[in-house]
């Protein structure tokens, strides 16, 4: 599966397909809030933009429009902005967990849970 790099407005799109699992362009728009929602050509243009990316695909046809579906997970995409971000930082974790506490959106509860899963990784690391 690709990890394809993916705007706002695709990334709004995507989720409208991960919440309902399949769509069409009219039914995608209509996801958007009426006093921010862009124009049919708008999605249409960047639904077939997902496509060519392979981070959506056609699953029906339906009359003269199409059916559309996810072929990447929110956690792959979730993955690769993540990826994306910390290639700002040149790798380093630091910057941004320090600005996640100094901002109090990392809890000491984020901490410990952070801790579990690196010492569960440690632990399969580890050969007997």
């Amino acid at each position: 599966m690709s990890n394809p790099k993916l705007t706002n407005l695709e990334l709004k799109i995507m989720e409208t397909l991960w919440t309902r699992g399949r769509a069409s362009i009219r039914e995608i728009q209509e996801d958007f809030p009426e006093t921010d929602r862009p124009a049919y050509t708008t999605i249409q243009t960047t639904v077939y933009r997902l496509e060519s990316k392979k981070a959506v695909r056609r699953v029906k046809k339906v009359g003269n429009f199409h059916i559309f579906e996810s072929a990447v997970s929110r956690d792959v995409a979730q993955r690769k902005l993540i990826d994306d971000l910390l290639a700002l930082f040149g790798g380093r974790t630091q910057p941004v967990m320090a600005h996640l506490i100094e901002s109090g959106k990392l809890t000491l509860a984020d901490v410990k849970e952070a801790e579990k899963t690196l010492r569960k990784i440690e632990k399969k690391d580890t050969p007997l």
